[in-house]
């Protein structure tokens, strides 16, 4: 592998990563970025299929004998009203590219453009997968479903890290993400006048100590040293001062690093509001929410892409990362089906000791580390067929 990528390539991926930024379009609506794709996947004679909607999986086969790996980027945008100065802020009331999808779908872009006039140094076969709805309902399985992982050895994917330094690649061996799982729980009593609460079944202070209930499943049923967040986002009960709510509703997450953690979670959320429920005269239902499960970075895979960066022309530096993230990523999917790496690309802003974070109106990142991924992508295309 000779040379950079070309200086017309990269501006190619601001321009495509603002156009996508100004047009967010959330899961499997994703029709004007995919069309996008499409159209510079074509002009560079990069094979292309629609999948799932409104993904596309790409493929680009070398003309020497090597393994294949796939690289993955979501398009999808989240319902969150943008406030963050850019002067390409979301044109989309209500909606937003608050996780730097639109950042990940640029960087792959380009770096299959860029691979695409270089197929006579390929090895082996590289497959881009441009996949919707990461931020729900979940566009990976669909994807893998349509047969997207057949014959993979590999996969790999950039994601944009707000408190790494810009360009700064980050690697983690083992457990990268979190598994999520949500649920909804409803306790029903009886109403009533609240200057009368002996006549009724308050559900609110039930409410108040099933929640406190639910935090001690973290800090007494789970081992300290294996991670585990119970997060309750939401209560709604009640109907006004002076009346004693019948019904109320709480909806929360766990979030679980290891896999046999997160089997036992369901039993004692029902276990729990059960118990506190029946002491006071009420009901609960529990209803679990089944989500993506935990990433784990395959370390072998791991340390091969650590290699590779670092010596990257292109890639100013590469840590590793001794912590994994309570966040979720249904990349984790892919990585049941073969050896995978979640690769983190820093793009703080310069001189921005709090930056806002993934998911916050306020989001940005700093473009200067968009040829990063694109130096990145198109490496591991070139060294890792041949290196499986």
């Amino acid at each position: 592998m000779n040379g950079a990528v070309p200086a017309d390539i990269l501006s190619d991926v601001v321009r495509w990563r603002r156009a996508i930024h100004r047009h967010p379009e959330l899961g499997f609506e994703e029709e004007r970025t995919a069309a996008l794709i499409e159209a510079e996947l074509a002009r560079a004679g990069v094979e292309a299929v629609r999948v799932a909607k409104t993904g596309i999986i790409a493929t680009l086969r070398g003309e020497w004998p090597g393994k294949t790996i796939a690289l993955r980027a979501d398009m999808d945008a989240l319902p969150i009203q943008e406030r963050s100065g850019e002067t390409f802020e979301s044109e989309v009331p209500g909606k937003m590219h608050a996780c730097g999808h639109d950042g990940h779908s640029a960087m792959l872009l380009g770096a299959a453009v860029a691979l695409a006039r270089e197929r006579a140094a390929l090895r082996g076969t590289v497959k881009f997968f441009f996949q919707p709805a990461e931020e729900g309902p979940g566009g990976a399985l669909p994807l893998i479903e349509a047969g997207a992982m057949r014959g993979v050895d590999a996969v790999a994917m950039i994601h944009v890290w707000p408190t790494l330094p810009a360009g700064t690649i980050g690697i983690r061996r083992g457990p990268a993400m979190a598994s999520c799982d949500d649920f909804d729980i409803e306790i029903r009593g009886r109403g009533g006048h609240g200057g009368y609460p002996h006549t009724a079944v308050d559900t609110i202070p039930i409410a108040a100590e099933l929640v406190g209930a639910l935090q001690r499943i973290a800090s007494r049923e789970i081992d300290p040293l294996d991670s585990i967040v119970v997060a309750i986002g939401r209560i709604d009960g009640g109907y006004r001062r002076n009346v004693i709510a019948d019904t109320t509703r709480i909806a929360g997450t766990v979030r679980c690093l290891n896999e046999k953690v997160r089997e036992g979670v369901p039993e004692r959320i029902e276990r729990i509001t059960r118990g506190v429920c029946e002491a006071h005269r009420a009901t609960g239902t529990v209803t679990i929410l089944h989500g993506y499960p935990s990433v784990h970075n395959d370390p072998a895979l791991a340390d091969r892409i650590a290699a590779i960066a670092r010596s990257t022309d292109g890639v100013p530096a590469v840590v590793d990362l001794d912590r994994p993230t309570m966040g979720a990523e249904d990349f984790s999917y892919y990585t049941q089906e073969a050896p995978g790496c979640m690769i983190r690309l820093g793009v703080a802003q310069p001189g921005e000791a709090n930056p806002p974070m993934l998911h916050s109106a306020e989001f940005r990142l700093d473009e200067s580390a968009l040829p990063v991924g694109v130096h990145l992508f198109r490496a591991l295309a070139h060294r890792l067929p041949a290196d499986l």
